[in-house]
């Protein structure tokens, strides 16, 4: 898994939203094998650090192979985020493509319990 890079934010005295959208999530099924495709939308406040855009589409690139359910893989994404990023807070969405006549999106947060607002 490539590493998520990060670069000094400017503003750390300043809560603002980040927010990315990478449209071509792909990871496989890990029970059929068939590739999965979502969007992954990722709403941060950033502290000290902000993402660094071409690692961070390595690393959804690498989960192109990968065999891996919905939830699991945006609940990995939160946790690799938080570890590279330390934001003050973000918001992780999985919004995968109908499969089956069932569409799954999955956000999760963190701090755990912390919603942004619409």
């Amino acid at each position: 898994m490539p590493k998520l890079e990060v670069f000094e934010n400017e503003y750390p005295d300043r809560d603002y939203e980040i927010c990315i959208t990478c449209p071509e999530f792909t990871a496989v099924c890990p029970r059929t094998g068939q590739p999965d495709f979502g969007v992954i939308r990722i709403r941060y406040v950033p502290d000290k650090w902000c993402i660094e855009l071409k690692s961070l589409k390595l690393y959804y690139q690498s989960y192109r192979d990968v065999g891996i359910f919905h939830e699991h893989v945006t609940n990995r994404i939160l946790d690799d985020f938080v570890e590279a990023v330390q934001p003050r807070r973000v918001e992780i969405t999985g919004d995968f493509n109908v499969r089956g006549g069932i569409e799954t999106v999955v956000t999760a947060c963190y701090p755990d319990g912390v919603e942004f607002s619409s």
